[in-house]
């Protein structure tokens, strides 16, 4: 009682594009009056209500009420039906909050305090994740997990009980290899080390991990790196024996604010980027926000590009928060779009605001001498300009400078983006209702900015 639940519901669930559910305003009595009659009788309106609930088929956010979790069938319900969340509030806050109202058990302090002790540990012992704020319950619903320390706590992070194959690169093993190895004890099958950067994304790479690979059906890839190695070691999990779990442990801010979020998975060819991939949900996503202490400035500016915008899209300045706020702001914006549309069916191609310009760079590079955050950089500089908006953001926190890449080979790329339709780049831009995706433009207009990008 009193922790926010009836307040947060309707919020999350906007989030989610998911419809919000007030237990208590589903079971069409008066509460006080039925206290008035014993809480049994309250009780037994309450469970199979509850259970009713749960069993929808239709995702929905569920507010439950506080007393709901004594009942053994709502648990039982909660565990093979929800993600279920405590909103973490201490007593005295609660108690402040319900102390004046008519609730039934809320008339007495030292009652309250009572249930509050009795009924912890039953919260404690169903809730899937614990959270202060929106933020944080978009963050459960999509199983990511923001814990500083957390590379630490790998072994009861990584969901299931089988052998975990850890996919890294040779930079990352050497730096946080043995952490997460030790961490991981007896459930370590094998530590793969896939090239460093955009090698890792190969046909070659892949086949090679797919090869080395010792784990069954029950095991786990755990990708431990930037987003290269968790795009390709996603896409081995989405493939090896038809599908098998994998959880990310992005390692750099670029990974952990995007590549690693919303289960996209994909490899290169040499006609562009990302043109074989999955959509595969990771199990869970483990981001430990004290791993970007180890980056050199260079790899945190990358990180940086995809934060600024996401900063844009929100139309907040994520790019000004301390680390561990704008590691999980940023990744909380993004996964609410991708439980809203996780095949990227709609509103999700919102994210690549920048990105059409950005991939034609790093294709016409070769994908060698341009990398990603520098593109994107890049890419949001002309994204801004044909949206006739203000660049100042983009040119003093990412001070992008133009790439040496033909202009004509970019010009190219872009054709065969994956966005694009009969040859046709289409594009998101910022209008002054909000981001617009699938623009097209003039020809004249996308090569005159492709130009200004390219030296």
């Amino acid at each position: 009682m009193g922790a926010g639940k009836s307040t947060l519901a309707p919020l999350v669930a906007e989030r989610l594009g998911r419809r919000a559910i007030d237990v208590d305003d589903e079971l069409g009595v008066d509460i006080p009056s039925m206290f008035g009659q014993g809480e049994e009788a309250f009780r037994a309106i309450e469970e199979p209500k509850t259970c009713e609930l749960l069993e929808l088929a239709e995702p929905a956010v569920l507010a439950l009420g506080g007393g709901s979790i004594k009942s053994a069938a709502i648990r039982e319900a909660l565990a093979r039906r929800a993600v279920t969340v405590l909103i973490d509030v201490n007593v005295d806050t609660a108690w402040e909050r319900v102390r004046r109202t008519d609730r039934p058990l809320a008339q007495d302090e030292a009652e309250f305090r009572r249930l509050n002790d009795e009924r912890h540990p039953l919260y404690s012992g169903v809730a899937d994740a614990t959270a202060l704020d929106v933020d944080d319950v978009v963050l459960a619903a999509a199983a990511v997990h923001v814990e500083r320390g957390a590379l630490q706590r790998l072994a009861e992070l990584v969901p299931g009980e089988g052998s975990v194959a850890v996919v890294s690169d040779p930079n990352v093993a050497g730096i946080h290899g043995m952490d997460a190895q030790l961490a991981l004890g007896a459930r370590i099958a094998g530590v793969q080390v896939l090239p460093p950067g955009e090698e890792a994304k190969t046909v070659a790479a892949l086949d090679w991990l797919w090869r080395a690979l010792q784990i069954d059906r029950s095991g786990t890839i755990v990708a431990l790196g930037g987003g290269c190695t968790t795009d390709a070691a996603g896409f081995a999990a989405a493939t090896y024996m038809r599908g098998i779990p994998w959880v990310p442990v992005p390692t750099s801010l670029l990974a952990q604010v995007d590549a690693a979020i919303g289960g996209k998975t994909a490899i290169d060819l040499p006609q562009g980027k990302n043109l074989v991939g999955a959509f595969h949900w990771p199990a869970r996503t483990v981001v430990d926000p004290a791993l970007l202490e180890t980056l050199p400035e260079s790899q945190r500016l990358e990180g940086m590009a995809e934060v600024v915008k996401t900063g844009l899209l929100a139309g907040e300045p994520f790019w000004e928060f301390p680390d561990e706020e704008l590691v999980r702001r940023s990744i909380a914006y993004k996964a609410a779009i991708c439980l809203r549309d996780p095949h990227e069916s709609g509103e999700r191609a919102v994210l690549n605001l920048g990105h059409t310009f950005a991939h034609a760079l790093e294709a016409a590079a070769g994908y060698e001498g341009v990398t990603h955050g520098r593109a994107v950089a890049l890419g949001l500089l002309a994204a801004l300009r044909l949206s006739g908006r203000d660049t100042a953001v983009v040119e003093e926190v990412l001070r992008p400078q133009p790439v040496r890449v033909d202009a004509e080979r970019a010009w190219q790329a872009m054709q065969r983006d994956k966005k694009a339709r009969d040859g046709r780049p289409r594009f998101v831009l910022l209008g002054d209702d909000g981001p617009r995706i699938g623009v097209t433009l003039p020809e004249a207009d996308v090569r005159r900015e492709l130009d200004r990008l390219t030296a």
